[in-house]
């Protein structure tokens, strides 16, 4: 799929490294995404809200009956960080692995296709919704 067809189709995002640091980008995204309609799922284990909405400290940790929604995984990690989040967002069933601008991993990212994801790296979700669908 391609992302345009991504973003118009799906609109549950997990973003896994959200910050409740304003200025930091990952809380820009979150902030921008929720503003253009898209339900936010905010997981960083070291903070308990961002943006008013509880923050969860993995991917596992959001409840069932949220996690299930959850379509899409925008990370914001390190490359080197990125394989067990891929494998969450294998086990939890999302459609697609968003690696943020400057991430990427190509051994997570074929796992992911593997498992039937589809994946996107080195983009800024932002940027692409802003591009493609503003």
């Amino acid at each position: 799929m391609d992302i345009a067809s991504i973003l118009s189709t799906y609109r549950h995002i997990a973003i896994v490294g959200v910050s409740d640091k304003p200025l930091r980008a990952s809380n820009a995204v979150a902030r921008q995404l929720i503003h253009v309609g898209y339900t936010i799922y905010p997981v960083n284990p070291s903070i308990d809200e961002v943006l008013g909405l509880e923050c969860w400290p993995s991917l596992s940790g959001i409840p069932p009956e949220k996690r299930e929604l959850v379509e899409i995984v925008v990370i914001f990690r390190k490359p080197q960080d990125v394989p067990p989040v891929v494998d969450e967002a294998i086990a939890i069933g999302a459609k697609v692995v968003w690696m943020q601008l400057g991430i990427t991993n190509e051994s997570a990212a074929e796992r992911a296709r593997k498992a039937g994801l589809d994946v996107v790296q080195n983009r800024c979700i932002s940027v692409e919704h802003q591009r493609l669908l503003s």
